[in-house]
């Protein structure tokens, strides 16, 4: 492999075209493909980036011998698929959250990332950003003693269309595995893996999700309150609670350029840390510099935590009754 790291984008739609405008600011990594079932489409996205090559199927994406990573930002229950594909062709992923549509999804990967020992990390940027990496340093180091609780929520108001992405079943759609998936990482990030999860919300008439309440109990008296939604805007913010004081994460948590930390006794403490480009380049630093260096997963986030916030997305959708089913193929 060259020091070069090679990236090909699968699925270039809205996310797509905001993650690839921080490759500038990465260090060896250069956006060379990019791959859509409309070969027009994948020619436009080409054509706005200057990227090289645009393939007209995913898995002609994955046979291209030029590219070392995949980006996959295609909807969730194409996800587990494209990933299969391309562990067994070599091809490093950085999957798009939710990792996948269905927790027994996500563990085929997980299993399969294992055994071909080919780097594999979900793209939770929350995790990179600078004032999350300060806030579990400082938390780390003690600032607020024993982290007991966390709250956070995520949420914003959609119109009921039936024939968006969002809403329709088939499509991954819903506001856990869109939305829900920053608040239950985020919780799981301070606390580990819950004991049982509670869930408790409504239903839009395609099956999909439309909000949701979450109590992750870790059988401790340690909790987290979380809530998402569709249905309605929440402000997006994020607050950590420990034995000694708390750090309060102002909207929007999920990519915050500043913390509030309340220590004991003491005045609040707003540190501030700005991301790099848009937010997106520090997970696209973690994948290129592990893959450069022959790691097979992210000690920033690691493929159980993966599979832990994935089983938490799949109790609280059961609870509601919300059914995810993966695509069968590319």
């Amino acid at each position: 492999m060259t020091a070069e790291i090679r990236w090909g984008i699968v699925g270039p739609g809205r996310i797509a075209e905001s993650v690839v405008k921080d490759f500038p600011v990465v260090d060896g990594a250069r956006p060379v493909a990019v791959a859509s079932r409309s070969l027009e489409r994948a020619e436009a996205f080409a054509a706005r980036h200057g990227i090289e090559r645009a393939h007209g199927s995913y898995a002609d994406i994955v046979a291209d011998p030029d590219v070392d990573v995949l980006y996959v930002a295609t909807p969730h229950p194409q996800h587990h698929a494209l990933a299969l594909a391309a562990l067994r062709a070599g091809k490093a992923l950085l999957v798009e959250k939710s990792f996948t549509a269905t927790t027994a999804g996500a563990q085929e990967v997980v299993d399969l990332a294992r055994e071909t020992g080919v780097f594999v990390m979900e793209a939770m940027w929350t995790r990179f950003q600078p004032a999350i990496v300060a806030m579990r340093e400082l938390i780390a180091d003690g600032a607020i003693g024993e982290v007991r609780s966390v709250q956070a929520d995520l949420g914003v108001a959609r119109e009921y269309d039936p024939a968006d992405r969002l809403f329709d079943l088939a499509l991954g759609g819903g506001a856990l595995l869109d939305l829900g998936v920053y608040v239950v990482s985020f919780a799981q990030m301070l606390l580990g893996t819950p004991e049982r999860v509670v869930a408790a919300g409504s239903l839009f008439p395609s099956g999909t999700d439309a909000e949701a309440s979450l109590l992750l109990n870790h059988g401790d008296g340690r909790t987290a309150t979380l809530m998402t939604s569709l249905r309605n805007a929440l402000p997006g913010q994020a607050r950590v609670f420990g034995t000694t004081g708390w750090i309060d994460v102002p909207p929007r948590f999920h990519h915050p350029h500043a913390i509030v930390l309340h220590r004991g006794g003491a005045d609040p403490e707003t540190i501030t840390r700005p991301p790099v480009g848009a937010g997106y380049s520090h997970e696209l630093v973690e994948v290129s510099e592990g893959v450069r260096a022959g790691r097979t997963e992210s000690a920033v986030m690691p493929l159980a935590d993966t599979l832990a916030v994935q089983t938490v997305l799949g109790d609280a959708a059961e609870q509601l009754g919300v059914r995810h089913a993966e695509a069968p193929s590319l």
